[in-house]
């Protein structure tokens, strides 16, 4: 199909009954392992990278969320869950990469390893390593009567400031596609992000906290990640 100023790379179905199993001894008293998934309802290769996330959204010691771009609407279908705010994060991130283009679907964990497509070994090999990591940042997320309350400390001293993100989402949500590519589908989404919203940058050298207002409760996350975007260094979520 005819490019606009994004590269599509097709991906192959892969067969998502791949063991997706975290060791115990890696995930003990870790921060659980951000794991973003940049998908369209108009791209015929994210249906597998979907489903995966949607596994990948119950399971221990990991906070997966899936950001819908905007940038492939024009083909036919319109995602309805698509900002263009998570189409520029996906841009800084492959700015931060030496990237010239950006696709879907694309995963990225821990804000620094990227995997194109649905590659469960390749991501679970890497949600492992990332969870061994300590950053020696503790962060804490409460909901409370008209909003949350964030905590967070750190162990260690900062080399840099770190942004504190509040991320809201829809648990699950099922879309029956009429037009396009996944015309005459029906796809279920998993933790699909609603906002994300920086709310404070922390040089960790006292204590954190903040009082997030909100007009209505439920799922959110709370990301403490190096500007740019950059490494994930702490998250907790709410379910």
């Amino acid at each position: 199909m005819p490019m606009k100023e994004v590269t599509l790379k097709l991906i192959a179905p892969v067969l998502l009954c791949l063991p997706l199993q975290l060791a115990a001894q890696d995930q003990a008293a870790r921060s659980p392992v951000v794991v973003e998934l940049f998908t369209s309802q108009g791209c015929s290769s994210c249906p597998p990278a979907d489903d995966l996330l949607r596994q990948l959204a119950t399971r221990e010691g990991v906070i997966a969320l899936a950001l819908h771009v905007d940038y492939w609407d024009y083909i036919g279908w319109e995602d309805t869950f698509a900002q263009p705010g998570f189409t520029a994060r996906q841009h800084r991130y492959a700015m931060q990469a030496a990237e010239s283009s950006v696709y879907t679907p694309q995963i990225i964990i821990g804000g620094v390893d990227a995997v194109v497509g649905a590659k469960p070994m390749q991501v679970m090999d890497l949600i492992a390593a990332h969870g061994r990591m300590d950053s020696g940042i503790d962060v804490s997320l409460t909901e409370v009567p008209g909003g949350y309350v964030i905590e967070a400390r750190s162990r260690l001293t900062l080399e840099t400031p770190v942004v504190v993100q509040l991320v809201r989402y829809l648990p699950l949500e099922s879309v029956e596609i009429t037009r396009g590519e996944n015309a005459g589908r029906r796809i279920d989404y998993a933790n699909i992000v609603t906002s994300w919203q920086a709310l404070a940058t922390w040089d960790g050298s006292s204590p954190l906290h903040i009082e997030a207002a909100a007009e209505t409760g439920g799922p959110a996350a709370v990301i403490v990640q190096v500007d740019g975007p950059g490494a994930i260094l702490a998250a907790a979520a709410l379910p």
